[in-house]
């Protein structure tokens, strides 16, 4: 595996492994590019499977300013041109998803496909973020905690709150029915961050979605259950681009 900085300012460190068509993984709020460690492993073997840390996150770097949300969305675009990818898979979990969604809406002609996971139409305003026990559900492997907290000791937090400011004023439910990339939409049964119902709108809303829920799974499938992750979305990949 190796780790390259995308530039210009701020560069978005990127971790990318095999070669192919670009698959893309994006993380949540409180998350970085080690959280799809073991989906790069699983994937390289096809795609040019890589991971970023979002501006301001992990290895990335931080920024003046407060934040645009749709500057997610450009950096995402400028990741695909540095690979030479006119066109790349795209999978998105809980605030990367709304990022991903967002990239289907405005730059639909670079997307081969879109996997939402753990997601919702806009920012969830309301309530407080949920503890780690929360994040996970009844069937998450042992690791996945102790991975949780690597994750949430990495954040920084002055970049966290700008994320938090723009997601709150910036990221209003999106016209999803426009979306015409072949899409996935993963939940996990236990989610208790975004209840299956919001997922279930998803799929119902985007036209020609398809809706996996993992049972026992919560707001961190990739993490809680990776073998069954890469499962569902290598035989969404292969049956829509075999």
């Amino acid at each position: 595996m190796q780790t390259t900085l995308v530039g210009p300012a701020p560069r978005i460190a990127v971790s990318y492994a095999g070669s192919g068509a670009l698959l893309l993984f994006l993380h949540g709020i409180r998350g970085n590019k080690r959280n799809w460690c073991a989906q790069l492993d699983a994937f390289s073997s096809r795609f040019t499977a890589a991971a970023w840390d979002a501006r301001g996150y992990g290895d990335s770097d931080d920024y003046a300013g407060p934040l645009q949300f749709a500057d997610f969305s450009a950096d995402v675009v400028r990741i695909a041109d540095h690979f030479g990818a006119q066109r790349l898979h795209l999978v998105g979990l809980s605030m990367g998803g709304r990022i991903a969604r967002n990239v289907a809406l405005s730059f639909p002609e670079r997307l081969h496909s879109l996997t939402l996971v753990a997601t919702a139409p806009g920012f969830q305003r309301g309530g407080t973020p949920l503890p780690m026990e929360r994040l996970v559900g009844s069937r998450a492997r042992r690791e996945a905690l102790d991975e949780l907290a690597d994750s949430f000791s990495r954040v920084r937090q002055e970049c966290y709150q700008k994320t938090l400011a723009a997601s709150q004023a910036q990221d209003h439910g999106a016209p999803i029915e426009a979306i015409r990339a072949p899409t996935l939409v993963i939940a996990g049964d236990e989610d208790q961050m975004y209840p299956p119902s919001i997922a279930r709108d998803l799929a119902r809303r985007i036209p020609g979605a398809e809706l996996v829920m993992i049972e026992g799974a919560g707001h961190l499938p990739n993490l809680e259950q990776p073998e069954r992750f890469n499962q569902i979305l290598a035989d969404f990949l292969k049956r829509r681009f075999a």
